[in-house]
């Protein structure tokens, strides 16, 4: 398989980000992100004006992030080619995006924050529908937001990276009951704006910048082939197409890269010679086996079975032979700090 990184979540000025689209790609390529997806609110502009393409060795994607009419109930729409009215309630522009052909994800579905008036928590309300694809299970700054405080504001502004710690536990619980009635992919999102605000009213500082944030949540994805990097529109198109398909389906995890680079790790079910990754439902047949494989040989490695911790290790790697069926997945941490969260792999009788 080839593994690629990608930040997802990220606006630019044409909502309510500060950056260019072209200035925040070169800043994701010095982070050494293979793809980038913008979602600027309720605006394909970057889209229709030609950014979407490869830039050195980062393919920037562009989606958007879809509101309703009273600003709740966002909503990441990839792979569409037009945009949607703000005036449908959420659940039909869900239905929207799946009937277009692309893929949505609920954005920080269970946010909760509440330390500044102007800045209210967006939590998704709308759960009379199952078209969407996913949901957003890590948003940096979502849970920024949720832990900031009077006492604490001073390090959480001078060190954004040291200030985020997991997912919430009421998302996951979230994302495993929804995972019980059928697939639902976990992503992670940056949510980067690089807001800029005056300072004892002397300068102006750019709180988080885009390059900081790219190095926090990562969405990885495997795929089969190899992406092209060339400026040819098919090559451009195909390469989007393996994303959103690997994304769609599930075959991807999310990581803090702050804490190390994820690349490598691997969550598999194993049957002999044959192999099932992240995303994939699978027989439970005699022999069958999970097995998890990450780039640290001192992290703690837990199974997740129907939202329950079943199994525990420390070490490199986790294989444990499964006698029952149900939704497994994967969570690693490296030294106490919250690390890779891999999708499911579904064993069915």
């Amino acid at each position: 398989m080839f593994e690629y990184a990608g930040a997802l979540h990220i606006h630019s000025v044409y909502s309510d980000g500060s950056g260019e689209v072209e200035q925040i790609a070169r800043f994701a390529g010095e982070s050494e992100l293979d793809f980038m997806i913008l979602t600027d609110h309720n605006t394909l502009r970057a889209l229709h004006e030609g950014f979407e393409k490869w830039y050195g060795n980062t393919l920037l994607l562009v989606g958007c992030e879809i509101n309703d009419k009273e600003n709740k109930n966002h909503y990441l729409a990839f792979g569409i080619n037009e945009t949607l009215s703000t005036r449908l309630p959420a659940k039909e522009y869900v239905k929207k995006v799946k009937d277009l052909g692309g893929i949505g994800f609920l954005a920080h579905p269970l946010e909760k924050r509440s330390s500044m008036k102007e800045h209210p928590a967006y939590p998704w309300t709308e759960w009379d529908t199952d078209d969407f694809t996913g949901l957003e299970i890590w948003n940096h700054m979502s849970e920024w937001m949720e832990g900031l405080t009077e006492q604490n504001k001073y390090n959480y502004f001078v060190h954004p990276l040291k200030s985020i710690f997991a997912p919430s536990a009421d998302t996951l619980k979230l994302w495993d009951e929804l995972n019980l009635k059928r697939k639902v992919v976990g992503i992670g999102g940056v949510d980067a704006h690089a807001h800029k605000i005056n300072v004892l009213g002397f300068f102006e500082m750019e709180v988080f910048p885009y390059k900081v944030l790219f190095k926090s949540i990562r969405t990885h994805i495997l795929l089969n082939e190899k992406l092209k990097n060339s400026s040819e529109p098919a090559d451009i198109l195909n390469s989007k197409k393996e994303i959103y398909n690997a994304i769609g389906s599930g075959r991807c995890f999310v990581s803090n890269f702050y804490h190390g680079d994820a690349k490598g790790f691997n969550f598999t079910a194993e049957e002999g010679p044959t192999i099932y990754y992240m995303g994939d439902s699978v027989k439970l047949n005699p022999g069958l086996r999970l097995s998890v494989k990450v780039p640290s040989g001192q992290a703690k490695i837990s199974l997740i079975r129907n939202g329950v911790k079943i199994h525990e290790t420390e070490g490199s790697s986790l294989n444990f032979d499964i006698k029952n069926d149900g939704i497994y997945r994967a969570e690693v941490f490296i030294n106490q700090n919250a690390w890779i969260f891999s999708n499911h792999i579904r064993i069915e009788l």
